[in-house]
């Protein structure tokens, strides 16, 4: 279900490390020492996203990766991109 803009408002306030994008999507941007740090970020979320069936949309670059977490089904933001932006908060 598609939150609302004072829900979603509420949510971005308590993620350290996430911006919103409009309220359509939140982003993170982290940038690492190495590509292989990088790349073994990305894959410790994967296992996070196949375990929420909640898949961020996920670029790398060298040593940046840029997260993009928005629900298709609601065209927006839901509690899931929420919960999945905190437990990748856990692991940054």
């Amino acid at each position: 279900m598609k939150l609302g803009i004072s829900e979603i408002e509420n949510n971005a306030r308590k993620l350290p490390n996430w911006n919103l994008q409009g309220h359509e999507s939140i982003v993170c941007k982290l940038e690492f020492d190495t590509f292989m740090l990088a790349v073994a970020f990305i894959n410790r979320i994967a296992a996070l996203a196949e375990i929420a069936d909640h898949h961020p949309e996920i670029f790398n670059v060298y040593n940046r990766v840029e997260l993009v977490l928005t629900t298709h089904d609601c065209d927006g933001l839901s509690q899931k991109d929420f919960d999945l932006a905190e437990k990748i908060n856990r692991i940054v």
